[in-house]
């Protein structure tokens, strides 16, 4: 969802070469990977919803050398950083930045091509609900038959909640009353069977984090 509000919720620690640095990305980067190779998300073509400071797509990348990575953001800032990480890569399959609102009934130059993979780490809780409605509805959109959609962040599930993903929703709330930790099952997964998605897998990671794959039907 397009706005001013900043996007970053922590402090990004500045590379001196334009690339950025959030902490929270130094604490999951390696557990993502890790899903990544597990569930055999290590080739094809990847678009990023929210790209932040691109480390995800840099790291993952240099982890996978059969997987293509375009960078998407709506934060100015954010896409400097990405671009920054993209020229500061020892290869080509770095793109992007694009700049894709995920509420948009289109995501622009995205819509040329079809994904093997979408994800989106840490939006789905600082952005309006239209934006997770929008992400469910791009990814049933433009993923390949069989491609799949990998989110990952703090969810409740059929009302239940842990205490500091609780605490950190009210914090999000008191923001912007838009924002908070979603509840996947009440939440997303009617969206997403909406969409032609199916979920796959839901993966306890750190700190009260999810990782949640989807498959395209």
């Amino acid at each position: 969802m397009a706005d001013k509000k900043p996007v970053a919720m922590e402090p990004r620690a500045d590379g001196g070469d334009g690339r950025r640095f959030a902490p929270s990305t130094a604490r999951n980067k390696d557990p993502i990977r890790d899903v990544f190779a597990a569930h055999g998300l290590t080739a094809g073509q990847v678009l990023e919803i929210a790209s932040g400071t691109g480390e995800h797509g840099a790291f993952l990348t240099e982890a996978f050398p059969a997987l293509h990575w375009t960078y998407s953001d709506i934060d100015a800032a954010s896409r400097e950083s990405q671009t920054a990480w993209r020229e500061a890569a020892g290869h080509d399959r770095l793109s992007g930045p694009l700049y894709i609102d995920a509420s948009a009934v289109s995501w622009g130059d995205a819509e040329g091509q079809a994904w093997d993979v979408i994800v989106s780490v840490n939006m789905v809780h600082i952005s309006p609900f239209a934006a997770t409605e929008g992400l469910l509805r791009g990814a049933g959109r433009l993923l390949k038959p069989g491609g799949h959609l990998f989110l990952y962040g703090p969810y409740a599930r059929l009302g239940e909640i842990a205490p500091s993903n609780a605490a950190f929703s009210e914090n999000l709330k008191s923001r912007d009353p838009s924002w908070g930790v979603r509840d996947l099952d009440r939440d997303l997964l009617p969206l997403a069977s909406g969409a032609g998605l199916r979920l796959e897998t839901v993966l306890e990671m750190p700190a009260n984090n999810l990782s949640v794959i989807f498959r395209r039907l």
